[in-house]
């Protein structure tokens, strides 16, 4: 048997499965927009009110009351913020060290994931594609197995082998809509992060000796 034979009878299989493979993508797709959603929440810091008290606490020297200020709030801000607190008695440059390492690995964990969006958003509509090449094979195949049929055997062949390419991008306009979502709040997110590591830098360079008060 001739390879083109041999890859005529593969293909001749049909769409189906590449639908029920679209369905899995979309549900793990929707699994990841609901773990991402999750993990991203958690309440911030208000900048505005607290940000001068924190930078006036540990310019004093008192950490505990700068550690006070955050209870209560469990955004990647506050981790972000703590790490530089915790490693202050070790002066500035150790806690702005300690920061910068924890938003490296913030950023990492944030944008866990993200890369399965991303890769459906880009080939799910070639996958679609795909079955649906597999459909209109098979409508062909039909219609030479079924001459008297005419076009209707191809049309209704081609028809079902169409819905390929409409699931496909119904997988992956979500998942485009979702990354590029999820990529603008991971932006604002380390944009907060980054100015509450400034204003705790700030703090502890005005600390008038190297000692902290932690309570």
């Amino acid at each position: 048997m001739r390879l083109t034979e041999r890859l005529l009878n593969l293909t001749l299989v049909g769409s189906e499965w590449v639908l029920w493979l679209l369905i899995g993508l979309s549900i793990l797709s929707v699994a990841v927009m609901v773990e991402r959603a999750i993990h991203l929440s958690g309440k911030r810091i208000d900048l505005e009110s607290l940000g001068k008290e924190i930078v006036a606490r540990l310019g004093e020297g008192d950490t505990g009351a700068a550690r006070k200020l955050l209870a209560g709030f469990n955004g990647p801000d506050v981790q972000v913020a703590l790490v530089g607190i915790d490693e202050s008695p070790r002066g500035s440059a150790a806690a702005g060290s300690a920061m910068a390492s924890a938003k490296a690995r913030l950023r990492i964990d944030l944008e866990r994931y993200l890369g399965i969006l991303g890769t459906l958003g880009n080939n799910a509509p070639f996958i679609g594609l795909f079955g649906t090449v597999l459909g209109i094979i098979r409508a062909f195949a039909d219609l030479a197995r079924h001459e008297g049929g005419g076009a209707a055997v191809v049309m209704t062949g081609i028809s079902e082998a169409l819905v390929a390419t409409a699931v496909g991008l119904m997988v992956a306009i979500p998942a485009v809509v979702a990354f590029n979502h999820f990529q603008g709040r991971i932006r604002r997110t380390m944009a907060r992060v980054d100015a509450t590591a400034h204003l705790v830098l700030t703090g502890l360079a005005q600390r008038p000796g190297p000692s902290s008060k932690d309570a």
